[in-house]
């Protein structure tokens, strides 16, 4: 039953349970209703996105520095309470039910979602590595 996290568009695995997109923006092109359907996301919940000042300094990192600026910009949007307290809760989910969360990225280590993973670890939380 523990979280996965995954890229938002890929095909299904079986088990991966309701997939929560942790995304700004919705897929561009791809109608509300289809959201599900095309396997990008069932639940859209940018509050674990990052803001799009930190998202526009993630795209824009080409050295180590830079990534560890959006990290530290990131880290401290999700340590606000309200932040804190979903990934808690999140975290406990991960020992009682089949859920996912996920982003569009292609490289996860270049991705807020691979801060989010972490984050989800640091709460206790069980994560399919």
């Amino acid at each position: 039953m523990p979280v996965r996290v995954l890229r938002l568009g890929s095909a299904r695995i079986a088990g991966e349970g309701t997939r929560i997109g942790t995304v700004r923006r919705p897929p561009r092109g791809v109608p509300k209703t289809e959201f599900a359907a095309q396997d990008w996301y069932d639940v859209w919940f940018p509050n674990l996105a990052p803001s799009a000042d930190t998202m526009k300094l993630g795209q824009a990192a080409d050295t180590p520095s830079q990534w560890a600026a959006f990290e530290r910009k990131y880290r401290a949007e999700m340590a606000a309470p309200e932040n804190s307290r979903t990934i808690e809760v999140l975290a406990a989910l991960s020992h009682h039910g089949d859920f996912s969360v996920g982003c569009y990225c292609e490289d996860e280590m270049r991705c807020h979602r691979s801060i989010l993973r972490q984050l989800l670890l640091d709460k206790g939380a069980k994560v399919i590595p």
